[in-house]
């Protein structure tokens, strides 16, 4: 455990010490923050993979003390740099990946151009590449006694990890915060696309008990079949229903509770962070209408702990950057509290 004893939470954050400001190292610290540079299939806007810096920078404004858990930041938080080869190789395939998906929005025939087939294949064995590269990772992380928290880069970044949370802990569910179903099959052609990384996982990890997703907004016409016809594994909570049942009388409190009797009792949270009202991300990726204030997500944070569930990991993903650093401060409070609820839920 870190000593804290000459430490003073209520002074300037030094940028010398770690996120936070927090003077931990990866030995003492009992929860680790993976960052993931990447952003190779992002569908809009780009900048997800600079995120990990720009929130680590804007980490030093977050007050430490949280009245829903206070103390928990005295366990330990520790971010890892960004791997530079990691990033390095998402810049170079991200180019790559726009001119293909520039070439296919043409409805231009991959197969009759040898570049463009060679760029599919690149682009998806640099995929897996990232994927085995967050498993590795995260295993020996697990493996040691650590919490693990990712940050990304675009929701793809995870996968890995989730086949490594699932080695760990078996049986478990997901809590999916996002904008999106990220159930489509190889979107675009990308097999391990930031829009199929739910469906992926479905697919390809079997202790994935059930999905729940909330704040859905925008979705095809398959992932809405997907979800009608995979109704005991995928629950999803749109948007718009969930503000007609505001609109027409019932509290967040019964939805809350509603959508956490869903969740099974080891929870994973994955938080797109577009998930939110554009206002609070407003750089994001693919931003869509609608979403999440940031207090209603908490207070079902802190629902999920009355309920005696048990957080295993979280992920945040889909931050962008700007000039303001706004998105940054926004991702930072709620980096810092899906660190306070994972460390408090394994206490």
């Amino acid at each position: 455990m870190v000593d804290f004893s000459n430490y003073d939470p209520d002074n300037v954050g030094n940028p010398n010490n770690n996120i936070f400001g927090l003077p931990t190292t990866e030995d003492d610290a009992r929860l680790i923050i993976l960052p993931v540079p990447w952003e190779v299939t992002v569908s809009y806007g780009v900048g997800t993979a600079r995120a990990p810096e720009a929130i680590c920078k804007a980490s030093l404004q977050v007050d430490l003390f949280d009245p829903d858990m206070p103390g928990a930041w005295k366990q330990g938080f520790y971010m890892r740099d960004s791997d530079k080869k990691i990033l390095m190789k998402s810049d170079y395939l991200r180019k790559e990946a726009e001119l293909y998906i520039d070439y296919i929005s043409k409805e231009e025939d991959v197969a009759a151009n040898q570049f463009m087939s060679k760029t599919l294949i690149e682009v998806n064995e640099g995929s897996i590449y990232l994927n085995n590269w967050v498993y590795e990772q995260t295993k020996v992380l697990l493996d040691k006694g650590k919490l693990v928290g990712l940050l990304g880069g675009d929701h793809s970044s995870p996968f890995g990890y989730y086949k490594a949370i699932a080695e760990k802990h078996g049986e478990f569910g997901i809590l999916q915060i996002d904008a999106h179903c990220d159930l489509r099959e190889a979107y675009e052609g990308f097999n391990y696309s930031h829009a199929s990384i739910m469906y992926n996982t479905l697919h390809e990890i079997p202790q994935l008990q059930r999905l729940v997703q909330i704040g859905v907004r925008d979705y095809s016409s398959g992932e809405w079949e997907y979800i009608i016809n995979n109704k005991e594994r995928v629950i999803t909570y749109f948007d718009k229903d969930i503000r007609n049942r505001l609109f027409e009388g019932e509290t967040w409190k019964k939805i809350a509770e509603e959508i956490i009797s869903k969740l099974p009792q080891k929870v994973y949270t994955s938080f797109d962070i577009d998930g939110l009202d554009r206002k609070l991300c407003p750089h994001t990726g693919t931003p869509v209408p609608g979403g999440f204030e940031i207090e209603e997500v908490f207070y079902l944070f802190r629902k999920i702990l009355e309920s005696g569930r048990k957080i295993i990991g979280f992920d945040l993903c889909e931050v962008g950057v700007s000039e303001t650093d706004w998105n940054a401060n926004v991702g930072a409070r709620v980096l810092f509290k899906l660190c306070n609820l994972l460390v408090t839920s394994n206490s």
